[in-house]
């Protein structure tokens, strides 16, 4: 499932956030890649242990934790810490899929990428080329959207960042464990959640959504890994 998350952040966060981003010092982002992607990856990067890459990073899992039509689709168990990006003067990311383990910078901990999530900072007139191409069993998308929102999609699936022209693109992007590891079983229980919300607000707790949404825990109850 391929998901835009519109208004994650208000215009007012992107601001604050662009203007901290504007004013750090950026490395070359092959540093978080391994080999395989370093051969494809030409971009620039916040320094993931960095201060203000830390902050800005708790800033947005804050946002994310609080819309609901993520968390909805999402199921999220546990987070990658955001990390942040930069793309001019024909700068891009080849063809490329996510690793699918992840070891998280604090610890030993390790995490199993469901999900990857890129969340733009500027808006599509700032830059020309720029989009994100996923290419999944539909077919190929091209996603290219307003600051502040974001793009949810499997992290199996192949991907890269055009290059870019003119301007800059700023984006934070992280990957985040779901509690449902299976994307079908995932899009089944977003789906059934959604319809349950748009009956409730057509007819108040009734019998039947007070009985559907029985089946929605049950069904999270058995497939859930927590």
């Amino acid at each position: 499932m391929m998901l835009h998350v519109p208004h994650v952040l208000s215009a007012d966060e992107v601001h604050a956030l662009r203007a901290a981003l504007d004013a750090a010092d950026w490395v070359d982002g092959r540093e978080t890649v391994g080999p395989q992607g370093a051969q494809v990856k030409h971009n620039r990067q916040l320094p993931e242990h960095s201060p203000i890459a830390r902050e800005l990073g708790k800033q947005v899992l804050a946002a994310v934790a609080r819309h609901p039509l993520f968390f909805s689709a999402a199921l999220p168990l546990r987070f990658v810490p955001p990390l942040f990006n930069s793309y001019q003067g024909g700068e891009h990311y080849g063809l490329h899929v996510d690793g699918a383990v992840r070891r998280l910078p604090d610890g030993d901990a390790t995490l199993r990428t469901d999900l990857s999530c890129t969340l733009f900072l500027c808006d599509p007139d700032d830059y020309d080329g720029g989009d994100l191409e996923v290419v999944d069993t539909y077919g190929t998308h091209e996603v290219k959207l307003p600051a502040g929102d974001l793009i949810l999609y499997p992290s199996s699936s192949l991907h890269r960042v055009h290059p870019v022209t003119r301007g800059a693109r700023i984006c934070s992007f992280f990957w985040l464990q779901s509690m449902i590891r299976d994307d079908q079983r995932r899009g089944m229980l977003f789906e059934l959640d959604q319809s349950i919300q748009k009956l409730r607000g057509r007819l108040g707790d009734t019998e039947e959504t007070v009985a559907l949404t029985g089946h929605y825990h049950n069904l999270l109850r058995m497939w859930s890994e927590v």
